[in-house]
């Protein structure tokens, strides 16, 4: 068979441990004997970051507005016990932060529906594509410790010097503070996002702060969405028949419990981290999620929506052998395709990715896994697989099907 050709590369961004495994393994099994891989490569493992003081995770975040679409693999965000382990000249920020600010993108993550996996919550039958915004809030935050009694202010100063100022408190003793911010810029890209990747995917749209006790900064987000929607995108979802509503957090955590699924919930940046794990769970697995920075500006960028698996690294590095579920990858890495596939004007190359999601599904559905999910499948007789076993699985479905 013919290696599919590809146009325009890939931004192609290398991660940590266990997954920066997999990643080789995925490309070796099933993508390289099939596709005539086009990418632009950044190493983004730790050690690469720290060797060049963590330019190159901006570095491949401009390539990714150059080519449009990127790949990731998962990363460390190292704490204080990694930058010991690897010995760091600092404690490095996310590299997922930087790359969403730099994008100004919004993070829509959904779980990977497979017969067999059920989900825990019965009343959902459709996935929950999960709306996370990208900037500020308690990601940008700065911080205080207070040593005793005192009073902590906020101030704005204007460029012309004026100043105006609120009190945070008036400590009587030891305490902390915090402070956090957000731009009209990057809200407004959030809701746009929203509102286009629900037209494009044609699924309703459900946004939620509370609003009610920060009546200042979350009701803020809940103007700017209805604004957006008002002016920009209220006569396309008429037209689509879809719907957009507003409700409390807490309000939203009930009803989604409650509904069937089938819609966007859009949540502000550390609500979003929360609940998408929360729901990628309920699904079933956090390895079993999709996850998709969109900006505006129509920049993509795929990647596994869970960590790096160091626990199985180690073990690898000992010899010994694991079955690490390498699913959310593979869907990172058809993602892209697919999307490469339809910039570019290549049917093959969107059929393909196709294959490649149908061939892991059908790889499970056959009752050949990873531990994790035979842990939680309802299948019977299954058949636990490494992880290498496991992708040349998948291998095999590919093949059948082409």
């Amino acid at each position: 068979m013919e290696k599919i050709r590809m146009k325009t590369p890939l931004v192609e961004m290398d991660g940590d441990e266990m997954t920066r495994i997999l990643w080789q393994m995925i490309k070796d099994e099933l993508l390289l004997p099939f596709v005539e891989l086009k990418t632009e490569y950044y190493d983004l493992g730790l050690k690469k970051r720290d060797e060049t003081d963590d330019r190159i995770t901006a570095e491949a975040a401009e390539a990714t507005k150059k080519y449009g679409v990127a790949v990731k693999c998962a990363t460390i965000t190292p704490n204080a016990a990694r930058v010991e382990e690897y010995g760091l000249k600092e404690m490095w920020k996310s590299p997922n932060g930087t790359i969403r600010a730099i994008l100004d993108g919004t993070v829509f993550r959904a779980p990977i529906i497979v017969k067999g996996i059920e989900p825990y919550v019965k009343t959902w039958k459709k996935p929950i594509t999960l709306a996370r915004h990208a900037y500020g809030d308690v990601y940008k935050a700065s911080e205080m410790q207070i040593p005793g009694p005192g009073k902590v202010e906020l101030v704005y100063t204007a460029k012309d010097g004026e100043k105006s100022a609120v009190t945070v408190h008036e400590f009587k003793g030891p305490g902390i503070v915090q402070g956090m911010h957000n731009l009209d810029s990057s809200i407004t890209s959030f809701a746009r996002s929203c509102f286009q990747y629900a037209v494009d995917t044609k699924q309703d749209v459900w946004f939620a702060t509370k609003d009610t006790i920060s009546k200042k900064y979350d009701h803020h987000f809940k103007d700017i969405f209805q604004q957006i929607f008002d002016e920009e995108y209220r006569e396309a979802f008429e037209k689509a028949g879809l719907t957009y509503f507003y409700t409390l957090i807490d309000d939203a955590v009930a009803r989604v419990v409650k509904s069937e699924g089938g819609f966007i919930w859009a949540c502000k940046n550390y609500d979003g981290d929360v609940m998408s794990d929360l729901v990628a769970t309920a699904f079933g697995s956090l390895a079993m999620m999709t996850s998709v920075l969109v900006s505006p500006q129509g920049y993509y960028e795929y990647e596994a929506a869970h960590g790096t698996v160091q626990r199985h690294y180690y073990q690898h590095l000992e010899g010994k052998e694991t079955s690490t579920n390498p699913i959310a990858t593979i869907f990172a890495w058809s993602g892209a395709l697919r999307k490469r596939g339809e910039l570019d004007g290549l049917p093959e190359l969107i059929r393909f990715a196709d294959v490649l999601e149908q061939a892991s599904l059908k790889t499970i559905e056959s009752g050949r896994m990873t531990k994790d999910l035979a842990l939680i499948t309802e299948l019977p007789d299954v058949q636990v697989l490494n992880s290498a076993d496991f992708i040349r699985a998948i291998r095999g479905e590919i093949e059948a099907i082409l």
